[in-house]
């Protein structure tokens, strides 16, 4: 039956979803892969001409380029040369070094590849513009530190917190301290005090930090779904467009934080040293809900990690008893998370939040989402939405519940990023705000065949954006 189609067509291995055939001798799969990518480029032009429409009539998009909090500015910098080569890189070796390595071994070269690329693709902007003084700006936390340093004394100005949270009380934070727990900007007072003070030390720290995320991903995708799947996703977490705005914004680092809370957890509930890493898991997670209250919609993942874990119970004392230290010393010194956290709904639909108009950014925040875990996690997606219905990817797999579990894993991670979407307090900016969830979207693309195309896809995107667009965060 397979006589009139070309010979590569013909002698091919038959991929996961490549049955049946389209008449001209495509895989069924592909062209639905493709279909998936093509409707996401669909919402992200709509999402680019209705929000220019809406922009120009009446402004109250309050974006220059809508969907993302961007301008045009086609430019190249001293990071282009470096962004290509590390692009090249992972599609050329990407797959091959992920199957090879030892595991040690990938979860450091992961890291290190994400810094790179992240770090090159900062540095496309230059290192004043897109390192230095991207955490200095009026929005930002160090507006806290200099001049004048408003947490000289920790304890009081914890206690003084929620004094200055709306913008009309007496000198009321900047957007984004007044928007988060005070663990966020702590983080960068505390670097100050150890000699590590300025935007160049503050952006350096997000960018290292928050590149080992991907790492804490795949610890969790190993443990939870098996090792064949996670070194599939390694390429594909390395080269994420979602390290445009990894670097350099705190919301990097809170993802990095949030994903380690996670992989922790992971390993607790299938008997990996479950006390020590059930606190670990613990302490991790109160200082996630202290670094961004949106963050609490990680008790969605964590709840689908406790599902897929074997020996669920016996660690959970532990968990719970890390889960209250955080919560129990912000506490202590006066910081009250709920009045804040009320306090900040007001603050919110006091400035932007309370004009942007829901019925735009409801969608259009999904064509960010879009932007930020591309195509090749759009066509991931639709993949994981059929596991359970597929055999192995390519027979490699020994667990045949190994793909239902990822794709319990990452649909917990898009329910959760949905219910921040229809709260209506992420309406714009999501590109940075959504980064802790988009990484575990990206696991997904590790049911993909022909892994280098949809490298170069993902490569292209972030590089697109980068050299078009100067992105405010």
């Amino acid at each position: 039956m397979n006589r009139d189609l070309p010979r590569d067509l013909r002698d091919r291995p038959r991929e996961p979803g490549d049955l049946p055939r389209h008449p001209r001798g495509l895989p069924r799969g592909l062209l639905l892969d493709l279909s998936a990518a093509l409707a996401a480029a669909l919402l992200v032009t709509a999402a680019v001409l209705i929000g220019n429409a809406i922009e120009h009539r009446d402004g109250t998009l309050h974006v220059s380029w809508p969907p993302l909090y961007a301008h045009w500015e086609p430019h190249v910098g001293p990071g282009t040369p470096a962004a290509i080569v590390v692009a090249v890189a992972v599609i050329a070796y990407g797959p091959l070094l992920a199957a090879r390595l030892p595991w040690r071994a990938l979860l450091f070269a992961a890291w290190g590849t994400a810094m790179a690329w992240t770090y090159s693709l900062a540095l496309i902007d230059g290192w004043q513009r897109g390192i230095a003084r991207r955490l200095t700006t009026e929005y930002e936390y160090l507006q806290v530190i200099s001049p004048v340093n408003r947490f000289h004394d920790i304890p009081a100005a914890l206690r003084d917190f929620t004094h200055h949270i709306l913008i009309h009380s007496p000198d009321h934070w900047p957007a984004h301290v007044a928007g988060h727990p005070p663990a966020a900007t702590l983080t960068f007072v505390l670097l100050d005090r150890i000699g590590l003070g300025g935007g160049a030390w503050a952006g350096v720290w997000c960018i290292t930090v928050g590149a080992t995320a991907g790492a804490a991903v795949l610890v969790t995708v190993r443990t939870l779904a098996g090792e064949a799947l996670a070194r599939r996703a390694a390429p594909f977490l390395v080269l994420a467009p979602a390290a445009v705005w990894m670097g350099t914004s705190a919301d990097g680092y809170f993802a990095a934080v949030a994903a380690w809370a996670v992989a922790f957890l992971a390993l607790a509930v299938t008997g990996h040293r479950p006390r020590a890493t059930g606190l670990a898991s613990g302490l991790l997670f109160g200082l996630t809900a202290y670094l961004s209250y949106g963050l609490t919609l990680f008790a969605v993942i964590a709840c689908a990690v406790l599902l897929l874990g074997r020996r669920r119970l016996h660690p959970l004392p532990y968990v719970v008893a890390g889960l209250a230290v955080v919560p129990l010393v912000f506490t202590l010194l006066g910081f009250n998370w709920w009045e804040a956290y009320r306090l900040l709904v007001t603050r919110y639909y006091e400035g932007a939040g309370g004009i942007r108009p829901y019925g735009y950014w409801v969608w259009a925040n999904l064509a960010c989402t879009a932007l930020i875990v591309g195509v090749a996690t759009v066509a991931g997606l639709r993949r994981a939405g059929a596991a359970p219905l597929r055999k192995d990817v390519r027979g490699c797999l020994r667990d045949p519940a190994a793909e239902p579990r990822l794709s319990v894993l990452v649909f917990a991670a898009l329910l959760a990023l949905l219910v921040a979407d229809l709260s209506g307090m992420s309406k714009a900016e999501t590109e940075r705000i959504w980064l802790p969830f988009a990484m575990w979207l990206l696991p997904a693309c590790a049911f993909l065949p022909r892994p280098r195309a949809w490298l170069t896809a993902q490569a292209i995107l972030a590089l697109t954006l980068n050299h078009l667009l100067f992105t405010g965060w």
